[in-house]
């Protein structure tokens, strides 16, 4: 059994992560939130010690590295805002934990060479919860794309809209110096997956780009993806809200829908048995589609003709069914 502890328990993911390490076998003896509003943490690991500020927390936790070795954690789970992940990744190092953090790793990728030099300096891990490299329709379509000699690009539509409220942007999450923005709050894991499955980035495009909306191509090695990310309800399919639908997700693959909604409850759980293991994905599995944020996130919004997603010209996402 794994000692665990949690930094940002009250956040969306971190319920994800209890699960996870809850089917694991393994234990949070601590945790830590800005907010007191965790009751959550009763359905699973009631005993755990809640502290709301970070120097008491890094304190105990110390505390328990030194005078209780049955208690020292093994790994800190960083579920906290964006722009605070690299930050609490270090306070995992220095207590000679490993790191399991969320995407992203970092906001910006030159905060990366700093990591991975810390990490070396520590003997622990950084690790990063790239989910969808572990999704099952997406290992299948990898391992057939693989075996599929290159002819030419494929055409790639992938379409991601989820509903979020006013709060979002008045929280960190609207704001892009703490988010990274669009691309990197809601985007990032599929960029992740697509450069997994087909190949690094050659050339970048942004067509639009504001605070609840951004749309691109990419020329991947061999994919062309036209790509649209969009926060705000009003671009949801027609009749999606009616029926009670706030998410809308496509990958459309050379006219083929991957059906790869299904499946994402549990995709954390795998992603800490892949840890356990031996496995997991590290600071440079999550250098490429950081460094393509930093570069979608900076790019001057081109108004030239040419390849847009159609989203840009119909008005609302296309529904394959």
């Amino acid at each position: 059994m794994k000692n665990f502890a949690v930094v940002g328990l009250g956040g969306f993911v971190a319920p994800r992560h209890l699960k996870a390490i809850k089917a694991t076998g393994n234990r949070v003896v601590a945790a830590i939130d800005l907010h007191d509003s965790v009751g959550i943490i009763d359905s699973q690991f009631p005993e755990a010690r809640f502290f709301t500020e970070i120097e008491r927390f890094d304190r105990h936790l110390e505390k328990l590295r030194r005078q209780t070795p049955e208690d020292k954690v093994d790994f800190v789970s960083v579920c906290t805002p964006n722009y605070l992940h690299d930050a609490h990744v270090r306070l995992a190092l220095r207590l000679k934990a490993h790191a399991i953090c969320e995407k992203p790793l970092v906001i910006n990728p030159w905060n990366l060479d700093q990591l991975a030099e810390i990490e070396a300096e520590s003997g622990r891990r950084v690790y990063n919860v790239l989910q969808l490299r572990l999704h099952p329709a997406l290992v299948e379509l990898k391992a057939r794309l693989d075996k599929e000699p290159q002819r030419e690009r494929a055409l790639v539509d992938l379409t991601y809209i989820t509903r979020r409220g006013a709060w979002y942007d008045i929280a960190w999450k609207g704001d892009e110096r703490k988010s990274g923005g669009v691309a990197m709050n809601i985007g990032i894991h599929f960029f992740d997956a697509l450069m997994w499955m087909f190949g690094p980035p050659q050339k970048t495009v942004v067509h639009l780009r504001d605070q609840r909306r951004m749309s691109g191509v990419i020329e991947l090695e061999r994919a062309t993806v036209r790509w649209f990310l969009s926060v705000d309800g009003d671009d949801l399919p027609e009749g999606y809200l009616a029926e009670g639908k706030h998410a809308y997700r496509s990958m459309n693959i050379a006219g083929e829908e991957v059906e790869f909604s299904r499946g994402f409850a549990d995709l954390h759980t795998r992603v800490y048995e892949d840890i356990l293991a031996g496995g997991g994905f590290g600071i440079e599995d999550a250098r490429p589609s950081i460094e393509l944020v930093s570069k979608i996130r900076t790019a001057d919004v081109s108004s030239a003709a040419g390849q847009r997603h159609p989203v840009l010209d119909l008005g609302h996402a296309r529904d394959p069914r």
